[in-house]
């Protein structure tokens, strides 16, 4: 049985000398394995498609539970990317969250669009990589069923609460703190705040129609960064390897 689908290439594996696994998210499916065969070879047709964070239309066929890719065409290979080392490593890590999100065989599209969205917003829309890191991972959270209350304090009901738990996914006053509490809190300006409810409850389309200012997008992108690794409980080497990466600029920005 041949099956057609578009899907983002999350990872690539080593299967033998030859041949290679695919992790790729596709709409209908969710996530499926494929199997590339000659993609190790040099000059093979599938190089371009195959390759880490491509998007492109897959035609496969199962054997024996296994898919094998018959033919594969480019939609988007998001160029721009593979020429920054910063901005294709911040990628690469949201393929590893995707990856861990989704599920083999469970349709996830708002997954799919969220990724590809932010590919585009770093590849081609030239926006701030806060920016784009900050919308993945809270929608990411939102879409995963980790969705955090941002309507008011917990404790006293105020609607401008000042810090945020990242255990919890609850806001708080800083005179509101629980002392049995051991829960992370971050400071939180209304701007931020606005901004985090901009993000879990906008129209898919309009992600990135939010503005701050550096300082304060930086701020978000540790808070959001913060929640999503706490409630998965788990680190991600490309997320390591980006603010290694981020570090060593700035050390030579300040010199």
């Amino acid at each position: 049985m041949y099956l057609t689908i578009q899907g983002i290439v999350l990872r690539v594996s080593d299967y033998s000398d030859r041949d290679a696994l695919l992790t790729v998210l596709t709409k209908k499916h969710g996530k499926l394995t494929l199997k590339a065969r000659g993609l190790r070879r040099k000059n093979s047709p599938l190089a371009a498609v195959c390759q880490l964070l491509a998007y492109g239309e897959f035609t496969v066929f199962e054997y024996r539970g296994q898919y094998s890719i018959n033919e594969a065409h480019v939609i988007n290979l998001f160029q721009n990317l593979r020429s920054d080392l910063e901005h294709l490593s911040l990628a690469s890590y949201f393929a590893q969250v995707t990856e861990v999100l989704s599920q083999e065989d469970y349709p996830t599209p708002e997954l799919q669009s969220l990724l590809l969205n932010c590919l585009y917003g770093l590849s081609d829309l030239g926006l701030s990589s806060d920016q784009v890191k900050a919308v993945f991972e809270l929608r990411a959270a939102c879409l995963s069923g980790y969705t955090p209350d941002l309507f008011g304090c917990h404790v006293c009901g105020c609607q401008m609460p000042d810090r945020f738990d990242l255990s919890s996914g609850l806001m708080e006053c800083q005179s509101c703190r629980d002392s049995a509490s051991t829960g992370i809190r971050l400071p939180v300006t209304p701007g931020i705040l606005d901004a985090m409810r901009y993000i879990c409850f906008c129209d898919p389309k309009k992600l990135f129609s939010f503005r701050l200012n550096r300082e304060e997008l930086q701020k978000l992108s540790e808070l959001t960064e913060g929640f999503l690794t706490t409630q998965l409980e788990r680190g991600f080497s490309a997320l390591d390897y980006y603010k290694k990466l981020c570090f060593n600029h700035e050390a030579l920005e300040s010199t």
